[in-house]
């Protein structure tokens, strides 16, 4: 069980976070405050909620457990961003802002039709909901792990907080409790990485020497192959995950709406991918400082007990006093919450604009409080998507599922593409690129003939050339 101390910094921190939703939920008059915030953001806000969006708790103790495990060659596939900044920031942005869509999936019936927004729309949202379920099962698992804390206590904190304030305050307070989250997250391992350097034996230049003789530091692997994490893997697998996830995932495009002008989105953009440079160093070092450190003392680590996953967490609670531990596993949970209310809220964004408006449905006359009912019903079906992940103990069914929905989202990102960059893509082109391109993705996964990296590179180029040349095969509007 966690020391007094620890308990009374998370509870403090779930207060806080609480109080900020309850205070923005006073300016939430319509789904235009709930889901685009009004566009009173500023550009600097949005732009560390972008940052905190895209790093989950997966990412806090994965990072570090792959460094401690292996090298850092994974490095350059967050520095990868750079290479499709410029396309996200000249070719989306313009576009979603100038047209004023609500979605990135209303493009595609501009673009296309119906039929190939509600496709997007429905991939997007069902995605959404197993990411909250993963998010949440996951650092469960490492926190019950460490400290004995109940997994289904730790789900529905963190569920149950993050929907709580996602409610009341829609959008803003999603972004600004994003803004906290990061400090307390950056804040919480830039402290640990202080003190695990302070508790090394000749400190930074001591795990620097250790780290060089068992080769940690190796990042740039120019093997010719597309099956390792090589450099080429990185980058060029790296430009397309970005490109998909910065330019057409809903969580991303939505923090580009909710800013006053064009200006200031692109601006945002910069922000967010601006602070993945500190982040990733700081993040992979501190992998690369836990082996030093267990290395020198082997005794710290009880290899019967505890896994690389969680090597991270262990190290908090084993090794850091009360309350700066409790510190730590609120940066964990900071890390979850602000991946999990910008998913709730996305989605229930998706879901209003691209189904519930675009169909004429009229369950509910007050669309402030259909967007409410719609991200309760988002938010409660993650959560009891993870509850049964929990309770089945199934650890492999995120990782299909995830496949699955990876490959139709590389074939998405090609129909945008196709769009973005083709005046002779039509509808049924585009259906036969989908097709293809999901066979194969599927022969690709079964065959393991390209590193799971290379999955949105290869669904997006496939599906792009497909539905090119079956657009040719039908008259075009």
């Amino acid at each position: 069980m966690l020391p007094f101390f620890d308990i009374l910094v998370i509870v403090i921190y779930f207060l806080l976070i609480s109080g900020l939703g309850y205070y923005y939920s006073k300016r939430q008059k319509n789904t235009e405050d709930f889901f685009r915030g009004g566009q009173r953001i500023p550009f600097w806000a949005a732009g560390i909620s972008i940052f905190g969006t895209a790093l989950s708790p997966i990412t806090f103790m994965a990072i570090p457990a792959k460094t401690y495990s292996t090298d850092w060659s994974y490095f350059l596939l967050n520095m990868s961003i750079f290479l499709s900044l410029p396309l996200v920031i000249l070719l989306f942005i313009p576009y979603y802002r100038q047209k004023k869509l609500n979605t990135p999936y209303e493009y595609l019936e501009i673009r296309f039709s119906s039929i190939i927004r509600l496709l997007g729309s429905c991939c997007f949202i069902l995605y959404q909901i197993g990411r909250i379920g993963v998010i949440l099962f996951l650092p469960s698992i490492a926190l019950n792990l460490v400290t004995g804390v109940d997994i289904f206590l730790c789900i529905a904190l963190m569920g149950g907080v993050s929907l709580i304030y996602t409610l009341m305050g829609g959008i803003e307070a999603v972004i600004w409790t994003d803004v906290v989250q990061v400090f307390v997250l950056m804040g919480g391992v830039s402290l640990s990485l202080i003190l695990i350097i302070i508790g090394t034996e000749n400190g930074f230049s001591g795990i620097i020497e250790q780290a060089k003789i068992y080769g940690k530091f190796n990042a740039f692997d120019l093997t010719l192959s597309l099956k390792e994490p090589t450099v080429w893997v990185m980058l060029f697998g790296g430009f397309f995950i970005n490109l998909t996830t910065y330019g057409t995932d809903h969580t991303m495009v939505q923090r580009y709406l909710v800013t006053p002008t064009q200006k200031e989105a692109q601006k945002s953009l910069w922000i967010g991918a601006l602070l993945t440079i500190p982040a990733t160093f700081i993040f992979f070092f501190m992998g690369t400082a836990l082996f030093v450190f267990y290395q020198v003392n082997p005794s710290a680590l009880n290899n019967n007990f505890i896994n690389n996953d969680a090597i991270f967490p262990w190290y908090i609670v084993s090794q850091l006093p009360g309350g700066v531990s409790g510190i730590l596993i609120a940066a964990i949970f900071a890390a979850a919450m602000s991946s999990l209310s910008s998913s709730m809220n996305s989605g229930a964004a998706s879901f209003s604009a691209d189904i519930y408006d675009r169909y004429g449905f009229v369950w509910n006359k007050d669309p402030l409080k259909m967007a409410r009912w719609t991200t309760l019903c988002i938010g409660m079906m993650g959560i009891l998507f993870a509850l049964f992940m929990a309770t089945a103990d199934i650890k492999s069914l995120w990782d299909q599922f995830n496949k699955i929905l990876g490959l139709i989202f590389g074939s998405l990102g090609g129909v945008f593409m196709l769009g973005l960059l083709t005046k002779k893509a039509n509808t049924k082109g585009v259906l036969i690129g989908i097709v293809v391109s999901f066979t194969i993705q599927l022969i690709i996964s079964f065959q393991q003939s390209v590193h799971l990296l290379m999955y949105a590179a290869t669904g997006m180029i496939s599906c792009f050339i497909s539905g090119y040349f079956g657009s040719l095969l039908f008259k075009s509007k």
